[in-house]
């Protein structure tokens, strides 16, 4: 895990810097409900359980990412696009204490995972065929075997439609 690019560990860093976000948003919310200040009992219990769910998510996201996983470049992406919308929605509802930070989280890690180092760990590239790196100008024997068994129609006048 040593050999990792810094744009990886960046970008698990703010992955895991907006797990710790949502943990802490979910705790503050658990606190309002469990003390009365919750708009409705129920739904604060839903919104705490859900924010504990998405912290966990997060958290999983950001062990992936730092540990190159192919599977975790996509919701590390969406994940980094849904805080910068929630960080300028805080930032116009003069919420600057939350809003900054999530801006800044989200385009740190959102830059981090774009740049090509990270790019060539957490990107699959299509196999190439055994054959193609022997002769370049020669088909793989499946393609060879597939051209054979398509033979061209045979040309003439089409059959009448009746």
């Amino acid at each position: 895990m040593q050999d990792r690019p810094v744009a990886l560990w960046v970008a698990a860093g703010a992955q895991a810097a907006e797990a710790a976000l949502v943990f802490i948003a979910s705790v503050l919310s658990a606190i309002d409900t469990a003390t009365g200040k919750s708009y409705q009992l129920a739904s604060g219990i839903a919104l705490t359980v859900i924010g504990f769910g998405a912290a966990a998510a997060l958290a999983f996201i950001a062990a992936g990412v730092a540990r190159a996983r192919l599977w975790s470049r996509t919701p590390a992406l969406m994940s980094q696009l849904f805080t910068l919308i929630v960080g300028i929605y805080l930032l116009q509802g003069h919420r600057l204490d939350w809003g900054a930070v999530a801006v800044v989280v989200a385009v740190a890690g959102f830059v981090a995972l774009l740049v090509p180092p990270a790019q060539q760990l957490l990107r699959r590239e299509p196999p190439t065929p055994p054959d193609a790196t022997a002769d370049p100008g020669r088909k793989p024997p499946a393609a060879r075997k597939q051209s054979a068994a398509r033979k061209p129609a045979p040309r003439g006048k089409p059959a009448p439609r009746g």
